[in-house]
């Protein structure tokens, strides 16, 4: 690779580190193209970049992007998931890929903000619900209190309309 390529790699490479919300390390060895090709359109479907990087070129990337955490999770031949938008989304869709079978594919780890995961903690985000499903129950966690309140405040005055409501059919008749 010439050096002006190296240079064009190391500042997408910087791009990518300092945009992701998630960045997951994964050990390709053994796939065969077909399996490569199948996971790369599986991944771009869902908005995630796959990039197959040398790891010093990956050092100098996280050091000019300030994120040179990713470089634990580093170590052998490695693949770079970049995801931009839903960090569960990007952990779904890889072990999804790797549970399918037939894989060699492996999840390292990974690097979400400064935290470096382990393999397992990238798979504990993978099990997480969808973010809509997270956002409605939160909702339904903060109107709780609202709603017990409003109930607890207006059932003195409910009782006090059913014994007025009863009072007055009693004169009534």
């Amino acid at each position: 690779m010439l050096k002006e390529e190296k240079a064009q790699v190391v500042s997408d490479l910087a791009d990518n580190l300092s945009r992701s919300a998630i960045i997951i390390a994964t050990n390709y060895q053994g796939m065969l193209a077909k399996q490569m090709t199948e996971l790369r359109q599986t991944l771009t479907k869902a908005n995630i970049e796959y990039q197959v990087v040398k790891n010093t070129l990956v050092y100098r990337a996280a050091d000019r992007a300030g994120r040179l955490e990713i470089m634990a999770v580093i170590e052998g031949p490695v693949a770079l998931a970049f995801g931009y938008d839903d960090v569960a989304n990007t952990a779904r869709v890889l072990s999804q890929y790797v549970k399918s079978g037939g894989s060699p594919l492996q999840i390292r780890g990974g690097l979400l903000g400064d935290r470096v995961l382990r393999a397992e903690e990238v798979a504990s985000l993978a099990n997480l619900p969808p973010r809509e499903v997270l956002v409605s129950r939160l909702i339904g966690q903060l109107q709780a209190p609202v709603s017990s309140l409003h109930n607890a405040l207006s059932s003195p005055l409910r009782a006090l309309v059913y014994v007025l409501q009863n009072r007055a059919h009693t004169i009534g008749q």
